[in-house]
Formats: structure tokens, sequence, C-alpha cells
């Protein structure tokens, strides 16, 4: 123990080795440069660029909350409420923030109409937000708030509503829940419709609660209303008389359009199936479709007024011009068209009235294919009607260049072109406003229409439409398409289908045409897809629908009737039973 030596820290042996001068002073410079450089970037982010702190802070409790506008109101032309949206509440999470007991997850869940295992997936979840229930209902939305869960929020939505449910759903459309416009109108018009949703800025807390209001940034802008050219009791009247007739023939589809005459307004619109616009669940897309604007066909009969109109303008003949159809059968080429019944040596109107098949393809044969095209693209086939309506179908028209002469004969009387029953309808303007075709408007006109193309002379159209009268009387194909009171005209077509290139026996039966035939007020088109309760002619299963709505139609804008009230003539065999709606291509 003598032998041990003690070594204090004064008397380190490493102490002795005295350190260069320059170094500390390296050592200080480069503190106080360090120094020098905090406070130099304190200085600029706190008093030159605060506004990046100042962002940073607010990012923590300040929020900029969006402020829904509300979406404009569908009206028809009288004022009638047809789509608005209602206060809704949507209640929504916080997963972190969510302590629930057993008892209060199942009033919760009771209360959402939610399974309590997919509420608990909900809660559960590692995202910041979840929704758990959109658009609830005022009522429910208040019982949840009266449990006082942490939480669990709201916030107010709006629901699109349709008063008019299944009878509008096809021109309206609907929204999502997000309230865009998803399908007709709703889609159509949706900037007009949407608004523009206003800015507020608040202060929340860490759960979430708006603890103060600060400032609003941008005010909404609710959306405009749109009034409709439709009339709520004429679409009405479409709507039920087709729903009566897809019943009563056992239909697979149908559908009507109503037109003004005078203005080009689309009056009506309906189609069959149909679905309610509240009450979407398990839809399937045949009852989506809207066929008076995406569906085409071929029309058959309904074209071979146009032929004649052709041939009247061209000065090829006069409604008194007799027609040799001998003994009702016509070949050209290989193919041989036929009509189901003699008529012999029979005048222009009496082609139409008699819907001749033969004496239609004579009249056609005595101009150019090109000819032809012109007139179908003059009336709108093969292009869409471009009013905005989602999904609507051009038809189809081929080159003039590329028709066969079999082909020009079998376009004459409808089939090898396509088209959709708004295009029928619109082209049957032409008749009924003296050879004028009128561009159509799906919203009320606040002023006189826009001038029309004319495609036929007053004379020409005049003289049609005498024969139009003729085919919707009782020796013509549609008597039943008569009504007490007012005289009508218009035209029947049959025609087969295709399926996989070749015609079926499947049919599409379709009239179209207009009253008062002496002064018209309105058209009607009415197309029925796939008849099978054992009639499928125009005249027996799309003539009566015509005859119902347009009745009740005229009564119900006010139209007087323009003959005396009598029993109406119907023959117990009408003529539609001779109509022909085979193409020649099944017969070659």
């Amino acid at each position: 123990m003598k032998n041990q030596r003690t070594v204090t820290f004064n008397h380190n042996p490493l102490l002795k080795h005295a350190l260069p001068a320059w170094r500390a002073r390296v050592v200080m410079l480069g503190l106080m440069a360090c120094s020098l450089a905090l406070g130099g970037r304190a200085l600029y982010l706190q008093g030159v660029n605060n506004d990046f702190l100042q962002a940073k802070g607010e990012s923590r409790y300040a929020r900029t909350l969006e402020i829904s506008a509300t979406r404009g109101r569908i009206t028809d032309r009288h004022g009638n409420v047809l789509a608005v949206s209602t206060p809704v509440r949507s209640v929504w999470a916080l997963p972190a923030d969510v302590r629930l007991e057993p008892a209060q997850a199942r009033e919760l869940a009771r209360l959402l109409e939610m399974d309590i295992n997919e509420l608990n997936g909900k809660l559960g979840s590692s995202r910041d937000f979840v929704y758990l229930k959109r658009q609830l209902v005022p009522e429910v939305a208040q019982q949840v708030a009266e449990l006082g869960l942490a939480g669990i929020h709201q916030q107010q939505e709006y629901r699109r509503y349709y008063p008019g449910g299944e009878v509008m759903a096809h021109i309206l459309g609907f929204t999502d829940v997000e309230d865009k416009g998803q399908e007709g109108i709703e889609l159509a018009f949706e900037k007009r419709l949407a608004g523009r949703p206003g800015l507020r800025r608040v202060i929340k807390d860490r759960r979430g609660q708006i603890v103060e209001d600060v400032e609003a940034i941008r005010p909404p802008r609710d959306g405009d209303d749109v009034a409709l050219s439709i009339d709520g009791k004429v679409q009405y009247l479409a709507w039920s008389a087709l729903r009566d007739a897809m019943q009563q023939h056992k239909a697979k589809a149908g559908a009507v359009v109503v037109l003004d005459a005078q203005s080009g307004e689309v009056l009506a619109l309906a189609n069959a199936p149909t679905f309610n616009p509240n009450n979407r669940a398990d839809l399937s897309g045949a009852q989506l479709r809207n066929r008076v604007f995406t569906d085409s066909f071929e029309p058959g009969s309904v074209m071979k007024p146009f032929i004649a109109a052709l041939a009247l303008e061209k000065g090829k003949v006069e409604p008194g011009t007799l027609i040799d159809t001998g003994n009702g059968r016509l070949t050209i080429g290989s193919a041989t068209i036929s009509d189901t019944k003699r008529h012999g040596p029979i005048t222009v109107s009496q082609v139409v009235q008699k819907s001749s098949n033969v004496g239609t393809v004579k009249l056609a044969q005595r101009f150019a294919a090109d000819e032809m095209w012109q007139l179908f693209d003059q009336l709108g086939f093969g292009a869409p009607l471009d009013l905005g309506f989602p999904g609507e179908t051009a038809g189809r028209v081929r080159p003039a260049k590329s028709w066969r002469p079999i082909e020009q004969a079998t376009m004459s009387y409808g089939h090898g072109i396509a088209v959709s029953l708004i295009q029928m309808a619109r082209a049957y303007l032409v008749f009924a406003r003296d050879g004028e075709l009128l561009p159509l408007s799906l919203t009320r006109l606040e002023r006189a229409p826009a001038p029309g193309r004319r495609v036929f002379s007053a004379q020409t159209a005049r003289e049609v439409r005498t024969m139009l009268e003729l085919a919707a009387g009782p020796q013509g194909t549609a008597p039943r398409a008569q009504v007490a009171g007012y005289t009508v005209a218009g035209k029947t077509g049959t025609a087969h289908k295709l399926e996989g290139g070749r015609y079926a026996r499947k049919y599409v039966s379709s009239f179209v045409g207009f009253a008062p035939a002496s002064k018209p007020r309105i058209v009607v088109a009415v197309m029925i897809d796939e008849p099978s309760a054992g009639q499928h002619y125009g005249g027996a299963v799309a003539a009566p629908v015509f005859a119902r709505l347009v009745e009740g139609s005229l009564r119900t804008l006010g139209v007087a009737p323009d003959m005396p009230i009598a029993p109406l003539q119907i023959a117990r065999k009408p003529a539609d039973e001779t109509e022909d709606g085979r193409s020649a291509r099944e017969r070659m």
C-alpha cells in the first residue's frame, strides 16, 4: 500500500499538453456563426416570411369548408315542380376519436340501418375520416345526434326528390349521392342546375368540432331552375297509355313522344319499362334506357308517306296518278317484294292508304338513289338531333353510292334504314306544318320558335296530309287511330326485327300521326317492341295508343273539336291486316 500513487484531476498528465491557441478561436467562431445563422433564420421566418409558420400553425386548427349550393329545380311548362333538392344529413366519424360501448354501437347501427359488423369495421378503420351513412332524413339524424357519441359527426347535404316518380323517370333522369346529374335532364343540364358551392374558414378542435366561424370566403351560388317544355298532364296520359298497351300486348318495351306541332316543343316523353328515381335499388339497364332517344329501329311503313311526298315534289306523279301494283308482287334481281293482297291499279293516295309495298317501290324507282338519300338527310335521319340528351343515337342511313337497287327499294318502305322515335316524330312535322321542319326543344320556349327548314312545298305537304287522313280512316290501315270529334292523320308501321343479321319473327309495331288534321296541334309517335299477345300490326297495337293519347291531350290543351262527334266507323277487319312488314331480303 505504501507504493500506491494517487493522481488528482489537477495533476492529470494529459493537462500538461497545451492546445494550440488557434483551435479555440476556430471553435468560438463556429459557435458564433451557428448562432448568427439561427438568429437570421428566426428573423427571416418571423419577420420577413412569417406566412410559412402561420400556414403551418393554421393547418393544425383552421379548416376551409365547402358550403353546398342548392341544386336548381326542374319544373314542367306550367311551373309544377318535377325535381327538387331537399336537405338531408350525412353521418361521419373520426375513427381515432370514437370510443363506443357495445350498447351504444348497437343503437347507432339500428338507427343507421347497418349491420353491427359493418359499423364496427368502419369505426375500426385506419383512415382519418369515414362516412357511416349518407343522406339520412332529418328525423333520424336528430336521433343520432341525441346519442351524443364522441367522434360521431354530421354534415348537411341535399338529396334529389322526384314527385312524379316513374311517370317522369326517363325525361328527368336522376342524381348520385353527391347530387350530381347521372342521366336525363339532370345530366344534360348539369352546369345550369348545379350552381357553385361556397367556402368558409373555421377553427376546429382536435375532435373536429367547430369552435369558431372565422369568415366567409365565397358565398354559394344556387343552381338555376330549368323549365321544361313537358306538360305534366300530357306526360301522365302518355305514360298511362303506354303502360296499359304494354300489359295488354305483353310487349318487351315501348316508347311514346308527343310534340307541339306549332313550336317543336316536346310535350311528353315516356318509356317502358320504367323505374322510380326515388328508389333505384335493383335497377337493370333495360329500365334506364330512354328508348325515345337511344334506340334505333327499322321503321317499316311509316316511311312510305315521305316517298310519296318526294314523288309529288319532283313532279313525277299527282295524288290521282295510277300505279299498277299488278298481282301484288315485284321482282328485283333475285328478290321478290310482295303485298299480302292484290290491289291492281291504285292511285298514289291509295298506295299510302292501303300501305302497298309494291306501289311504294314503283314510286321510289322514279328517282335516283342520291335523291332519296338527300331527302333522308333533310329529314334529319342518320344524324343526332343535338338536343344535349345523353346517349342520343344518330340512327343509320348508308351513303347512296353503296345502295343496290333492292336496297333502295326496301328503304322506301322502311327496311335497311334505322331511326329513333324522336327522329321520326320530328320528321312528321313536315306534314303537320305545310312542309317545314322545325328544330325541337326540351325546354319551354319564351318566344316564337326559330325558323324551320323547308323540305316540301306547302301543296305537297297538304296533299300527303290528305293521304294520311285516308290511312287513318275506316278503309285505311289504322281505323283504330280515329278520335271522336277530331280529324286525325297518320301511318302505321310493322317491321320484323333484325337479330344476328337475319330477320326474326319478332316485330316492332309503330304509329306516327298528328291531330287535328285540319289544323295540326300535336304530333304523336308510338313504338311497341315485340308485342306477343297475338297481335303485332301497327294498326292493332300502336294506333289505339295514339287515339287514346290524342283524345286526352287535345282536351287537356283546350283544342276545340274540328268535326261533329259521331260514332266511330272501325272496320271489322281493318286494312292493316294486309300490311307486309317483311323485307324482300327475307324472301330472296
